[in-house]
């Protein structure tokens, strides 16, 4: 049960180390664009040779 002082600290502040790491990428807008990727993809003139 000693355990449980540890791992539940713990959990807890890695839980606030991932949510804080959220919303820095939501604040300096990771996520703005979701939809370009989608459509690069699809384009025709895509080249997926390595370039020299």
């Amino acid at each position: 049960m000693e355990i449980l002082a540890i791992l539940i600290p713990v959990s807890l502040l890695l839980g606030g180390i991932g949510l804080a790491a959220f919303f820095w990428a939501m604040r300096t807008k990771q996520f703005d664009d979701p939809e370009g990727d989608a459509n690069r993809i699809l384009m025709k003139d895509w080249d997926d040779r390595p370039r020299p």
